[in-house]
């Protein structure tokens, strides 16, 4: 009976542990599981980045959208190829007359392409009118805002994005 219960101790005490080379290949492979985790921990950070300044693109569009639509009468005041934006305050309490439709259309313009430098990465904000040519044909305004993101490109370079979006707006008689 000695014998069985040396031979089994024996037997228990050769596996003590694991080996020099099992703990190897355990590191190995949990740390190409880390790896693995951290690549997609940055690709998730990276999504994020452009989900929100997609977000703050439409944002920005929507907001250029509501602006002329509540200053309808502005017209061709919002193109901004043909007019240069500036700021004329058209606060009621500062203002002992009203503003013009047009100034209006200016100072928005104004605020608008601020918010789009200061909110967005190389951000620019474009607003085209295209008159509707007749009674009854709405007028067309196309608004554009650009950004950059950083990206894949084969010089390291930013790429431009750009949300576009139109307005069709039946011409409003004052």
């Amino acid at each position: 009976m000695k014998s069985r219960w040396n031979s089994a101790r024996r037997i228990a005490a050769g596996q003590r542990g694991a080996t020099m080379v099992e703990s190897l290949v355990a590191l190995l492979v949990l740390s190409v599981g880390m790896l693995g985790i951290a690549g997609l921990y940055v690709s998730s950070l990276r999504a994020e980045r452009t989900a929100q300044l997609r977000t703050q693109a439409i944002t920005l569009v929507n907001d250029m959208m509501d602006r002329i639509r509540a200053n309808a009468q502005a017209r061709g005041g919002y193109d901004l190829s043909k007019v240069t934006p500036g700021v004329k305050s058209c606060v009621a309490a500062e203002t002992p007359t009203p503003c013009k439709t047009e100034d209006l259309a200016l100072e928005d313009l104004k605020v608008w392409t601020d918010a789009a430098k200061d909110t967005l990465p190389g951000g620019k904000g474009t607003v085209t009118y295209a008159a509707g040519g007749g009674v009854g044909l709405p007028d067309t305004y196309t608004i554009t805002v650009e950004w950059q993101e950083p990206g894949d490109r084969p010089d390291g370079g930013p790429i431009t994005l750009q949300y576009k979006n139109t307005l069709s707006l039946i011409p409003v008689t004052p």
